[in-house]
């Protein structure tokens, strides 16, 4: 592995990629720490470490949230946005015929979609500042609306600062600014681990057995990351002229994962959501009792949870994938599945095909989602900052890096990370 870095750094344009990145990382951990003006971070601190959603998302944020930087609020609204711009892409025709229409249509729906993340950051922004009035300094009307706008020119800031990791570096910009915000959180995990080692409150052997389970699920993350179902698909030949095309053998990759963390995102959100209101009414009898039987960690709040996930795992791959039109592609270039007629055979051939592997893939995300759980039960180490959840990003967001800067190597003859 250090040997194919040593290549990746002797290749020009891959080394100012590479620096680019970095470059571009380190302001956005510069700026989790400017703290956005008028704003009492240690009261705002005390709220986040006394709540699980705070600590979601400050988890996200890589600490932006904990200290209410200027990235308080991360990339959510920009991913909140992609996620809305790509249902409605399938429910409304305008903006699925601009779909189609190659990379021009896609420039305009990446427009859409900055119009949107504005317009989300700053509904969310208002609510964050009103809802946390009580770290404010001075909760006045102008007062609401400096943090607000402040916020939104952080979340505005940061989706450029994806883009031009995108377009001038190497990987998907917005999933590493999420990638180093998990991954800073690192340090302060391990000493705090050092702590309770220290004080006694767990011993060597709860370590041991954390790193074991850690290993074991990236290991899992890796092999369902990784996992296909390939359908063959069969290319009849075509004689134009003096020239035969076709005839060749290729397959369809299903991933077993093809929804990746986007339905936890979803059910996360859905059922934190109504805890964070019942939080906001301490002495309720009402709210209590939804505590105690919904709230994080419960038998009810785990059952639902994985629940969602599955349905949510089937909902968003339907979404991303339609068989009929993978079908009529295959048919209108003069392919067919062996043994599989061309047209709607076909498509219900791949829909039932694609149930059985997402079916695996949302038992695997609902796995993953729950298993702090009964990692805290095993291990019994509070505070496990990094679940499954952040591990199922971590390895993702790696990976993917990863295949592309192998592609780099591969293009100039160099060795790559894969063997």
């Amino acid at each position: 592995m250090l040997a194919t870095l040593q290549s990746a750094w002797k290749v020009d344009e891959l080394r100012r990629k590479l620096l680019f990145t970095l470059g571009m990382l380190f302001i956005f951990r510069l700026g989790a720490h400017i703290p956005v003006p008028g704003v009492n971070t240690q009261v705002f601190a005390d709220l986040v470490a006394s709540n699980t959603l705070f600590g979601f998302f400050d988890v996200i944020s890589g600490g932006s949230f904990k200290n209410f930087s200027v990235f308080a609020m991360s990339i959510t609204p920009y991913i909140n946005a992609s996620i809305i711009m790509q249902l409605l892409t399938v429910v409304l025709p305008s903006l699925e015929r601009l779909a189609k229409e190659g990379e021009e249509g896609r420039k305009k729906i990446t427009q859409y979609t900055r119009y949107l993340t504005v317009v989300l950051a700053f509904i969310q922004a208002i609510g964050t500042s009103v809802a946390l009035r009580q770290a404010l300094v001075k909760p006045t009307v102008w007062h609401y609306l400096l943090v607000a706008l402040t916020l939104t020119a952080g979340t505005a800031f940061l989706m450029w600062l994806g883009e031009q990791i995108t377009e001038k570096g190497i990987g998907n910009g917005i999933s590493l600014l999420i990638f180093a915000g998990i991954v800073s959180r690192v340090p302060a995990a391990l000493y705090r681990l050092v702590e309770y080692l220290q004080a006694g409150t767990v011993n060597i052997l709860s370590v041991l057995l954390l790193v074991i389970i850690a290993a074991v699920v990236i290991a899992g993350i890796v092999a369902v990351q990784e996992g296909q179902r390939r359908i063959p698909v069969q290319y009849a030949k075509r004689v134009v002229g003096r020239r035969v095309y076709g005839g060749q053998s290729t397959h369809i990759p299903l991933k077993v994962n093809q929804a990746g963390v986007i339905p936890v995102i979803f059910a996360s959100s859905i059922l934190l959501f109504p805890e964070q209101i019942a939080r906001f009414f301490p002495g309720s009898k009402l709210a209590n009792w939804y505590l105690a039987a919904f709230g994080w960690g419960t038998f009810l709040h785990t059952l639902i949870y994985a629940l969602l996930i599955i349905g949510f795992t089937y909902f968003y791959t339907a979404v991303i994938m339609n068989p009929v039109d993978i079908a009529d592609n295959i048919k209108k270039y003069g392919g067919f599945i062996p043994g599989i007629r061309p047209g709607r055979p076909t498509a219900e051939y791949i829909s039932r095909v694609m149930s059985r592997v997402t079916l695996a893939g949302a038992l695997f995300l609902a796995l993953i989602a729950i298993l702090p759980n009964f990692v805290l039960l095993a291990t019994r180490i509070p505070n496990i900052y990094f679940g499954g959840t952040a591990l199922l990003i971590v390895v993702g967001v790696a990976l993917d890096t990863m295949k592309q800067i192998e592609s780099h190597l591969l293009m100039r003859s160099y060795q790559g990370f894969i063997k």
